[in-house]
């Protein structure tokens, strides 16, 4: 827990050989004195929060130095050429910083290199010639470690990297834009046990060399564009344990000789373009430990009982191919099963009774096929945290105990013949049916007078044509009860129409993803003007986003989130299906609409003055404690950015559009697959963390990514409150190309914050520049915009939390507000 910063006076110890301070909170620069030890053999800084840059003479006198550790600090700056005078060096591990500018080449005179850590910088490579140091790396004959991932190499993908060491054990160069085909010459290196490729430009087919990498323990060719078919002789690689496929255009069948990888814990060949059977022998690999993924396929005919082998498998996703048949009784003898994903298929029968085997089954989605019966009963003395089997064919009463007493993780939508359950559910109720004693003595009844039997005829026959007629006219449908489900008085769809004028276009205030907002005049609690945000239901999830929005905001109560006043679900007069959400109306509209004039339509232009933005940016903040911290189940709203974020009368700001939140239940309580399975990106561009999109700078594709996480919300606040004060948005065509606004932010900070930050802060219309002391301003502003580089830091683990972002906007808002 060490802190403050390195004593200059440690450049006096001459005969020190091993220097170790990581993991502290170290802060400052590295005292220049420590490169004049000429002894030192040993510098292992890492994980601490070193900032400035390397001296470009570093290593002239540092000819004993073996192991330069600097890992996960906050340096910047090119890497001095000189490293290359350092002639014992051994490890040189430099990731998860900010260096910049290419990768000098010297690094060929460093005969005893074998280490190479760059990961997650700003290193970069535009031209062919950036690449010439991996020309120097080739005469590194002990080179065993080169991870270059997470920057911004672009370019072919070099020939002279299958030309480097063949002692190479590990090679990474993972989420940088590299293009072209995978070289087969990359089977030379045969001692590679772990080759990571994932996340680039990749095209072509997987080289048959591949196999040729005999002790390959991990291969990562995901989240790239290869096509063709994967190659059969992958079944080599004997020592493989983690093979990821995923989200490419493999095409062809999966080989069923890929089943000799006895080692094999983790197969993802998800959202590809396979066709074909599930191979028996893959079904029936013990090994299989981890996760099996194979959806998002073309994949087609049973589930082979063989399933029953994975003994040991955690997680098994087989969601959205063309799977047929019933699930098989084997599937009990997965012992260790924690997810099962089946959904989006055409399987049918029931859900067999060797399921309740599973005691340690977590997570259970059938939904979308042709399942049929009786909901099974003991599904509910399972230990089931969320349980999918909706728009099937099952029917009878619904169970009341376990998992289906938990709403929030329970879907059971589309089996319009379940009844009962809990009242949450809200399902019709059951029927009972007459006992078999009661019918025999019904049969066996002697007269029954004709006259009554001609009553009830005629009788049942009026009640049948009112019932019609009350049906199928939409006026004289009961109002659903789904307000009273979310805590809300419902409001009708006739009411709705009448107060915005037959939703006119002159009441039009707003578009979004999934439906229009219009302005209405209507009566709730203290308020006569509303919001009215109608639900475009012919759009893609646009129902989800209206459920996910009234689960989200019915227990909510913030003075910085929207307030939820009611709802209408219902059908129109046209007999479609009708869904609306009535909000309070903020009459200065949204964030957006204030920091950039293009967005500004309904009034002339005017910009926020600085404590307008500072009191906004702690505002929203605020409201994210709320949300993340103070809730039961932590809610992520998943969408923030500027559009989202609207103003009052009093310019308060009110964080709004939970169409894509989500509850953190608890971790792994709900599905993966739930969160990618629609195709659709959750967020917007420039505010997605990298997680979700992994290459937001150059892509003109975009990948799927991880689950939603507070992290992920403080990364987009982060993107938002470097917006709040420079007027630049993320995607903004200012921004220098191959940059995004953090890193263009960060290239002018802390010394020009003043140059970044927006010209209009200051304006001469509201005279704040004349209130405030200029020192206490740039103090402030340098703490705001620290906040903004550390809440989008690209690393999840990195980011601060929003609490502490909260104390640090206060502290600054104190600061420049007092006298």
């Amino acid at each position: 827990m060490l802190s403050g910063f390195i004593p200059d006076e440690l450049g006096k110890l001459q005969n020190l050989e091993f220097l170790s301070i990581y993991i502290n909170n170290i802060s400052g620069e590295v005292p220049h004195s420590l490169y004049n030890l000429s002894a030192l053999s040993t510098m292992e800084l890492s994980n601490n929060h070193l900032d400035g840059t390397l001296p470009f003479d570093m290593c002239n006198a540092l000819p004993n130095l073996k192991y330069l550790l600097l890992s996960q600090n906050q340096l910047q700056g090119q890497i001095p050429p000189s490293i290359s005078n350092c002639s014992a060096l051994i490890d040189v591990e430099l990731d998860n910083n900010y260096f910049s500018g290419v990768i000098p080449f010297g690094f060929g005179a460093l005969q005893n290199l074998q280490r190479v850590l760059f990961r997650s910088n700003q290193l970069e490579a535009k031209r062919p010639r950036d690449w010439s140091f991996m020309d120097g790396l080739t005469n590194c004959t002990m080179l065993e470690s080169l991870d270059l991932g997470e920057n911004q190499l672009q370019g072919e993908f070099p020939s002279s990297i299958t030309n480097l060491s063949i002692s190479l054990l590990e090679l990474y160069l993972d989420n940088n834009p590299i293009s072209g085909s995978i070289p087969a010459e990359l089977g030379k290196l045969n001692n590679l046990n772990t080759l990571s490729l994932s996340g680039m430009f990749l095209s072509g087919s997987i080289p048959v060399e591949i196999g040729n990498l005999f002790k390959l323990g991990m291969l990562y060719l995901d989240g790239n564009m290869i096509s063709g078919q994967i190659p059969a002789t992958l079944a080599n690689l004997t020592q493989m344990t983690q093979l990821y496929l995923e989200n490419n255009a493999l095409e062809g069948s999966i080989p069923p000789e890929l089943s000799s990888m006895k080692l094999l814990e983790t197969l993802n060949v998800s959202n590809n373009k396979l066709v074909g059977e599930i191979p028996k022998e893959i079904m029936g690999l013990p090994s299989l430990s981890i996760s099996l993924d194979l959806s998002h396929n073309y994949l087609t005919g049973i589930l082979s009982p063989e399933i029953g082998n994975l003994k040991n498998l955690q997680s098994i996703y087989l969601s959205n191919n063309e799977l047929s048949g019933e699930i098989p009784g084997t599937i009990g003898e997965c012992q260790v099963l924690q997810s099962l994903y089946l959904d989006s298929n055409l399987l049918r029968g029931t859900i067999p009774s060797s399921l309740s085997k599973l005691t340690g089954l977590q997570i259970l989605d059938v939904s979308n096929n042709s399942f049929s019966g009786r909901v099974p009963e003991f599904l509910a003395t399972m230990n089931l945290q969320y349980l999918n089997i909706s728009f099937n064919n099952f029917e009878g009463e619904l169970p009341k105990e376990g998992i289906f007493k938990n709403a929030s993780g329970l879907d059971v939508r589309g089996n319009p013949k379940l009844c009962g359950g809990v009242r949450q559910m809200h399902l019709s109720h059951c029927i009972s049916q007459p006992s078999t004693h009661r019918n025999h003595f019904r049969r066996n009844m002697v007269l029954i007078p004709s006259v009554v039997g001609s009553f009830i005829c005629i009788t049942t026959i009026i009640c049948l044509v009112v019932i019609y007629y009350t049906r199928k006219n939409p006026r004289n449908k009961p109002q659903s009860d789904k307000g009273l489900k979310y805590g809300l008085e419902p409001i009708s769809y006739n009411n709705l129409l009448r107060a915005t004028e037959n939703f006119s276009p002159n009441n039009l205030i707003g578009k979004g993803s999934f439906g229009e907002v219009y302005k209405a005049v209507m009566s709730f609690e203290n308020v006569t003007t509303v919001a009215v945000k109608v639900l475009n239901l012919e759009k893609h999830n646009a129902s989800r986003s209206f459920f996910s929005e009234c689960e989200a905001l019915k227990n909510v109560r913030h003075r910085n989130l929207i307030k939820v006043l009611s709802l209408c679900s219902s059908i129109d007069h046209q007999g479609n299906d009708f869904k609306a959400l009535v909000f309070e109306f903020m009459p200065n509209g949204s964030l957006a609409t204030w920091l950039h004039p293009n967005a500004c339509t309904d009034r002339p232009f005017r910009s926020l003055s600085f404590i307008q933005r500072l009191n906004i940016a702690f505002d929203v903040a605020t409201a994210l404690d709320y949300l993340h911290y103070h809730l039961p189940a932590p809610i992520v709203h998943c969408d923030l950015k500027p559009s989202n974020v609207l103003l009052d009368d009093g310019m308060t700001a009110h964080v709004s559009d939970f169409g894509l939140a989500r509850f953190l239940v608890q971790p792994d309580t709900m599905p993966s697959q739930s969160m990618s399975s629609t195709g659709r990106i959750k967020g917007s561009i420039g505010y997605i963390p990298p997680g979700i999109y992994k290459k937001a700078y150059y892509l003109r594709k975009y990948g799927m990514g991880s689950q939603p996480s507070v992290e992920g919300d403080v990364y987009s606040y982060g993107v938002l409150l470097l917006e709040i004060f420079t007027g630049v948005s993320p995607t903004d065509e200012r921004i220098i190309d191959g940059l995004s606004l953090q890193k263009q932010v960060e290239m002018a900070f802390p010394d020009q914050v003043m140059d970044i930050v927006d010209p209009k802060l200051f304006s001469e219309t509201d005279g704040e520049h004349n209130l405030y002391a200029p020192e206490n301003v740039y103090s402030c502003l340098v703490s705001v915009i620290q906040c903004g580089l550390l809440c989008s830091k690209e690393s999840p683990k990195e980011r601060i939390s929003i609490k502490d972002v909260t104390k640090e906007l206060n502290s600054a808002r104190t600061k420049v507000l007092r006298p």
